[in-house]
């Protein structure tokens, strides 16, 4: 465990450093409430024994500050007095503290109060684990491993607020499975569960880090393109179309013969800045449109066949 002492006086300072030392753990000191500050944004210790008055700012404010910074840690507060009163006391819990010594500072009591400590920030770390887990569990496709719409709405929603803002461009590309469902009539719900698994990560391979992926619901996937304009997602989308046919994933009834996947392209560009709800209802129209050319292909919506045709 990491340990931040901070005193200003030097004699109580070196005892502290000792206690924590020989309690097996990593100890660093500061002389005032300012340097301490500064060494716990660095280093975010896992404890802090912090004298109540001293220069700069003193235990309560450090106590105040340090709880105010905390995000998906626990920071363990001892507050160190030599005014032993209730009043300190309670000044030093409402200000965040979790347990207090008094002055002169035994190593025996600051030992035990470090038990305490490791025990509780392994709890808490132990719960951020734990949660991390279930955000990312809620927003992650079971069967693909592909973002869910719940983080699609996240990371679109930011985006299209960062593009609005910056005026910059990103498209969309609503992606479905040819004739899944004879798919699975033929094949079997299993074979048909792999089969969007291997397009899953078809799809993915096809795209850059900074794009999405995202499984839209059923066999539907869809494309988050940043800083993509319709003619560069085109390109990129047809790309992924061409890897999805490539897999030769048997499909009797696909007139290919092969498991195939249309999609439809919308486009956030300056001669469309339109809302991202709308934009996916565009991508969506112009999918069925695929669908109705033949299938195995990807279409424009048409406010941006418009925009390619100079209207």
């Amino acid at each position: 465990m990491k340990v931040l002492v901070a005193d200003d006086d030097l004699g109580s300072r070196l005892v502290a450093k000792a206690a924590v030392e020989q309690s097996g753990h990593e100890c660093i000191v500061a002389a005032d409430g300012d340097a301490a500050w500064q060494l716990y944004k660095q280093h975010q210790p896992n404890a802090v024994v912090t004298d109540l008055m001293m220069p700069g700012l003193d235990g309560l404010s450090l106590c105040r500050a340090i709880r105010a910074e905390e995000r998906d840690t626990y920071t363990y507060l001892v507050l160190v007095t030599s005014q032993d009163s209730r009043d300190d006391v309670l000044a030093g819990m409402d200000a965040g503290a979790d347990d207090y010594v008094t002055k002169p500072l035994d190593p025996f009591t600051l030992h035990t109060r470090l038990l305490v400590a490791l025990r509780v920030t392994s709890l808490h770390a132990d719960l951020a684990r734990y949660r991390l887990a279930l955000t990312k569990q809620a927003r992650t496709d079971p069967l693909t491993q592909l973002y869910n719409r719940l983080r699609l709405a996240e990371d679109l929603e930011g985006l299209h607020s960062r593009s609005e803002r910056y005026e910059w461009d990103y498209s969309v590309a609503m992606c479905d499975v040819d004739n899944f469902k004879s798919f699975n009539d033929i094949y079997g719900h299993q074979a048909g569960d792999a089969a969007l698994r291997t397009v899953a990560e078809a799809l993915s391979r096809q795209v850059r880090q900074r794009d999405g992926v995202y499984r839209f619901g059923g066999e539907e996937f869809l494309l988050v393109l940043p800083n993509q304009s319709w003619t560069a997602a085109r390109i990129v989308v047809e790309r992924a179309r061409a890897a999805v046919e490539s897999l030769g994933i048997p499909h009797s009834g696909n007139s290919s013969g092969v498991l195939t996947i249309s999609a439809g392209i919308s486009a956030y560009v300056a001669e469309h800045r339109v809302g991202s709800e709308r934009l996916l209802n565009e991508a969506d129209a112009a999918l069925y449109e695929a669908k109705a050319a033949g299938r195995n292909r990807a279409e424009l919506s048409e406010a941006v066949r418009h925009i390619a045709l100079g209207r």
